[in-house]
């Protein structure tokens, strides 16, 4: 799994396209696409005669893509809006993630990165950021290998006041109302849907490993296969997302990454696997103790300030509760599943951290970014690690993690985060989400109506 994986020369961009498209003559037009902050796909549409002339002068799109708040709208404290007159940056067609949209009839889409007129990268750009914080990592001899886990919902599309219920079965048309995890039955009611991303991972080289029933009725879990290149491993993680929305959505169902969609039941995580290799690839956390332990410190160091970067959301901190898999304080284990950052049982040369923290609603880029920062943090300072946690870890004392959206902000806003991923990022990162809060907070819920209208 973390075996080292010989160089191949890479073909130029403007010929991966040129083969493409004589591959494809079929093709009427292209989605190209941009991951915003919110991890929402942010682009433009394209004929297909277009394409190579994209992918040899780039596209334009404003700055401000990375402004957007989750409702699309532009957050003009972050600098990125008409203080700098909404410009336009270049951004370019990631190759690699050039494939047909198994959905739609001759129709393919591909990845964006955005850069300065310059050609240098786009400081506010979550997949520049990941390239910049490898940089880093690279100077130090470190090369990570990560996989990236996703759990959802499937629910039923047809429910009514976006109140989320459960799917029926396909085959008994029963509404699932049990937690069956790790349910093979569940799997075989399901298994056009499984079938289907699978069949759509394979045409668009996405590396889907494992699908399992989760914890409540309707959810899922579905990994990745481990990559030597983080980027690919986030880009692949963006598009297995897409195709699973599609799926469901071609299946009757409404498949959803909102980190808590139900009160009674578990929220949806998204589980990050960290090893860290050498040029010739091997495994440092399997023969250097003291590397792994460095690398723990930082990320649990970091990982209060941290909390506004991996649960992004008003709802994310709905997940944050006791008993529900969920890490409420910053600790680690071997194979403990109720930590933060778990070691995996396993053979030793496959020895990695399993990050337990970030919600399915993350920006994988962002996350992986942070993770990688805090390690990379662990290692330069050479912090002591605690002990590890030995069974329930609710029951022994660890630095708590922000349980609020305000109180996360507060600590990323006085973090040595901040300046890992550098200011002008995390200002922008920042005002966002502050801007966010400030507006979700204005609101008077139907709940406050019910509780208070009459009776007070």
């Amino acid at each position: 799994m973390l075996k080292h994986q010989p160089q191949v020369q890479p073909i130029s961009m403007l010929q991966q396209v040129d083969d493409f498209l004589a591959a494809h003559p079929q093709l009427e037009s292209v989605d190209l696409m941009l991951s915003d902050m919110n991890g929402v796909i942010r682009g433009k549409r394209i004929e297909a005669a277009s394409l190579a002339k994209v992918a040899q002068e780039g596209m334009c799109l404003p700055a401000s893509v990375f402004a957007l708040d989750i409702c699309g709208d532009t957050v003009e404290q972050t600098g990125l809006g008409f203080e700098q007159g909404d410009g336009d940056r270049i951004c370019q067609i990631l190759p690699h993630s050039l494939s047909m949209i198994p959905w739609k009839k001759n129709a393919a889409q591909a990845l964006l990165t955005m850069h300065e007129v310059d050609g240098s990268a786009f400081f506010a750009d979550p997949r520049q950021l990941l390239g910049k914080v490898l940089q880093g990592l690279h100077q130090q001899g470190l090369f990570p290998c990560v996989a990236i886990e996703w759990e959802f919902y499937l629910l039923d599309a047809r429910s009514e006041n976006r109140q989320p219920q459960a799917p029926l079965l396909p085959k008994s048309q029963q509404r699932m109302q049990q937690t069956q995890v790790y349910s093979l039955d569940e799997l075989d009611e399901f298994d056009e849907f499984i079938r289907d991303i699978q069949d759509y991972c394979h045409t668009q080289n996405i590396p889907s490993d494992n699908v399992i029933a989760e914890y409540a009725p309707g959810q899922f879990e579905v990994t990745l296969q481990h990559q030597q290149d983080p980027l690919l491993a986030c880009d692949q993680a963006i598009l297995l997302k897409r195709a699973i929305k599609a799926v469901a959505k071609q299946h009757g169902y409404l498949a959803t990454f909102m980190a808590k969609p139900y009160a009674e039941h578990s929220g949806n995580g998204c589980h990050v696997h960290i090893s860290m290799l050498d040029k010739q690839g091997h495994n440092r956390f399997a023969t250097e103790q003291s590397l792994l332990e460095y690398a723990l410190a930082g990320l649990l160091d970091t990982m209060p300030q941290a909390i506004a970067l991996l649960a992004p959301n008003a709802n994310s901190y709905r997940r944050f509760q006791p008993d529900m898999f969920v890490p409420l304080q910053a600790d680690w284990g071997w194979d403990n599943r109720t930590v933060a950052l778990r070691i995996p049982s396993g053979s030793t040369e496959n020895t990695r951290i399993e990050h337990r923290v970030a919600g399915a609603d993350c920006n994988p880029y962002i996350v992986m970014s942070t993770l990688l920062a805090g390690i990379s943090y662990g290692i330069e300072q050479q912090l002591d690690c605690p002990e590890a946690v030995s069974g329930d870890a609710s029951k022994v004392p660890a630095p708590a993690l922000p349980c609020t959206w305000q109180q996360a902000l507060a600590k990323f806003e006085r973090s040595t985060l901040w300046s890992l991923l550098g200011a002008d990022f995390s200002h922008v990162y920042h005002a966002n989400k502050l801007n966010e809060w400030q507006r979700f907070e204005a609101q008077v819920t139907p709940l406050e109506q019910q509780w208070y209208q009459q009776m007070v």
